[in-house]
């Protein structure tokens, strides 16, 4: 992964992966913690920098639920949302759906009692749009 990503192979990021795919949706301090029992002594520094690496070569995605700290996962490079348990915090994935509604009622809850949707969309405004298509024609 981390070389088809033309990501040098080192054993911090080796180790910050294997974390991520191992317990989705933790934030960095449990991140820390299993990649010191991998390797050892580790500088918090090194892993927030392997896990910018990791995001920006689209191999881990960051998400920021509301009212928490950053989280990351190693689903990536599909249409996917979040549970989030209002009493424990605790995170699911769910599929998108589609239809009159999209997204609005997942197809499964998993056992959640749903009682609020947020759906957040990436894209580029007018403006920006406008000006990278300026800026390409010049």
């Amino acid at each position: 992964m981390l070389r088809g990503a033309s990501l040098r192979v080192t054993r911090p990021r080796v180790a910050v992966l294997g974390a991520v795919h191992e317990r989705p949706h933790s934030d960095t301090s449990s991140i820390i913690g299993l990649v010191r029992e991998e390797l050892g002594e580790v500088s918090s520094q090194a892993v927030y920098d392997v896990l910018r690496a990791l995001t920006t070569a689209g191999l881990v995605r960051c998400i920021h639920p509301a009212g928490s700290v950053a989280r990351y996962e190693s689903r990536v490079g599909d249409n996917h949302h979040h549970l989030v348990c209002r009493s424990c915090g605790a995170i699911t994935d769910v599929d998108c759906v589609t239809g009159v509604a999209p997204c609005l009622n997942p197809v499964d809850t998993q056992g959640f009692e749903l009682d609020e949707a947020e759906v957040v969309y990436w894209g580029v405004c007018p403006k920006c749009s406008t000006d990278r298509n300026s800026e390409s024609t010049l």
